[in-house]
C-alpha cells in the first residue's frame, strides 16, 4: 500500500514542548520516520551577556539558564571562576552549597515527575509533586528571598549565611519528601496504563547514549554509571555516602524511575550535609575577592577602598581557561571560561545538558508511534529547562 510522508509541527506551542522547542515530525501513517528538533525559541544570549559583566555579576545570569535547578548552574559557574582565582572557600559555605545543590536537584525532579506525567494525561501526580515543590521553594526563599533564580552563591562563598532555623526546617522537609516519594510511586509506578506507554518505549542502548553525549539520569537509565559527583568530585562529594542509580533497560520507564530513585540519594546527601554544618565564615577572607563586612567599612579605609574597587570594577583573575563539570538534575553542566586578565570574561561557553540530551530524541522516536514520541520527550526532558541559553 502506497502512503505519503506527512510532516507535522509539534510545538513550540504544544503543551509537551513548553514553548521552547519545535519538532518537525515526518509521519508514515502512525509511524515516526524522522524527527528534527528546532531550538532557540527562548534564546537569551546569556553567554554573550556574561562577557560584558564582571565575574561576580555573572552570578545573576547563571541561575536563569535553568530555572528549575538554579543552584546547579550557579555552582558550576562559581566553581569555574574560583578555579581561575584559586579562591579559598570556607567549609561551611561548601557544605551549604552541597545541601542546596541536592535540594535543587529534588526541585527539578519534582517538576519532571509532575509535568512529565501531565504530558501523558495523568493530572493527579502534578498536584502531589507541586505540594513538595512549594515547600522547597519556601526553603529557598528563607535563604535568599527568592523562590527561583536565586543568585545566592558568590565567587568565594555565599552572599550571606543561612538563617538559624533553616536546618531544622530542612530536616522536617526531608521527612515530608520521603513520604511524598512513596505516594508518587503508589500513584504511577505500577499503573498499567503508564507501564504500557513507557515500558520498552524509546530504548537507547548504552553505546548510543555515549555516542550522543547523553549525561545525567538519561545516561544512567541506559546502564552507564557516570556521575560527576563520583567521577569528577567537587565540593567534597567524595566524602559523602550515596549510590549512583543505574538501569540496564534504557527505555522511557527506566528514565522515569531514575528520577524517582534519585530522590532517596539526594535525601541521604542532604542529611549528611546538615550533620556537617559547623559555625564559621561563609566567604573567602581575601578582600580582593569578597566584599568586606559592613561594620568593617565604618572603621577601615582600606575596607572602603576594597569595597569600592570590587563594586565598580570587580576582581581580575589571571590569564587562563577553566571548565569545571557539575552533576545537575539533567546531566553535566559546565562553564568554559577564558580569562584575558580583565575584570570580565573574554569568552563564556555553557555546556547545558538539555540541549545535548535532545540529540537522542530522533534515535529514540524513529519507528515509534506519535503518542510514543510524547512519552519519549516527557522522559528525556519534559521541561527543557536549559535548552536555550
Amino acid at each position: 500500500m502506497h502512503t505519503q510522508i506527512m510532516s507535522l509541527n509539534v510545538g513550540p506551542q504544544h503543551p509537551s514542548t513548553h514553548g521552547v522547542l519545535r519538532l518537525v515530525v515526518d509521519m508514515d501513517g502512525e509511524d515516526v520516520v524522522k524527527v528534527t528538533p528546532h531550538m532557540g525559541y527562548l534564546h537569551t544570549g546569556f553567554e554573550k551577556t556574561f562577557e560584558n559583566r564582571t565575574y561576580q555579576q555573572g552570578v545573576t545570569y547563571a541561575p536563569r539558564t535553568d530555572y528549575l535547578h538554579c543552584f546547579g548552574h550557579e555552582l558550576a559557574y562559581v566553581l569555574s571562576v574560583e578555579k581561575l582565582l584559586q579562591a579559598d572557600v570556607p567549609e561551611r559555605a561548601t557544605t551549604v552549597r552541597v545541601i542546596l545543590h541536592e535540594l535543587g536537584r529534588m526541585h527539578s525532579h519534582l517538576v519532571f515527575v509532575g509535568t512529565g506525567l501531565l504530558d501523558l494525561g495523568a493530572i493527579t501526580p502534578f498536584f502531589y509533586a507541586f505540594r513538595e515543590k512549594e515547600a522547597l521553594q519556601d526553603l529557598f526563599e528563607a535563604v535568599c528571598g527568592y523562590r527561583m533564580n536565586q543568585g545566592y552563591f558568590r565567587v568565594g562563598g555565599l552572599s550571606r549565611d543561612i538563617p538559624d532555623d533553616w536546618a531544622p526546617r530542612v530536616e522536617k522537609f526531608l521527612d515530608q519528601m520521603e513520604r511524598g516519594v512513596t505516594e508518587y510511586a503508589t500513584l504511577f509506578a505500577q499503573n498499567p496504563i503508564f507501564l504500557d506507554r513507557a515500558k520498552g518505549v524509546g530504548v537507547i542502548p548504552p553505546e548510543v547514549a555515549l555516542d550522543l553525549g547523553l549525561t545525567g539520569p538519561n545516561l544512567r537509565a541506559s546502564g552507564v554509571p557516570l556521575d560527576n559527583r563520583k567521577d569528577n568530585p567537587y565540593c567534597g562529594y567524595e566524602t559523602y555516602d550515596f549510590n549512583v542509580i543505574t538501569s540496564p533497560d534504557g527505555d522511557s520507564l527506566a528514565r522515569f524511575n531514575m528520577r524517582l530513585l534519585e530522590f532517596g540519594e539526594s535525601i541521604k546527601i542532604v542529611r549528611q550535609g546538615l550533620k556537617r554544618l559547623k559555625p564559621g565564615p561563609v566567604k573567602d577572607p581575601n578582600r580582593k575577592i569578597s566584599l568586606p563586612p559592613r561594620p568593617e567599612l565604618e572603621t577601615s579605609m582600606e575596607a572602603v577602598i576594597h569595597h569600592f574597587k570590587l563594586v565598580t570594577e570587580g576582581f581580575h583573575p589571571p590569564l587562563g581557561e577553566v571548565y569545571v563539570p557539575v552533576e545537575s538534575a539533567r546531566g553535566e553542566v559546565g562553564y568554559y571560561i577564558v580569562s584575558d586578565g580583565g575584570s570580565m570574561p573574554y569568552r563564556v561557553k555553557i555546556r547545558a545538558p538539555s540541549f545535548v540530551n535532545l540529540q537522542a530524541l530522533e534515535y529514540a522516536c524513529v519507528g515509534a508511534q506519535f503518542a510514543d514520541l510524547i512519552t519519549i520527550l516527557a522522559t528525556i526532558d519534559p521541561v527543557l529547562g536549559d535548552v536555550d541559553r
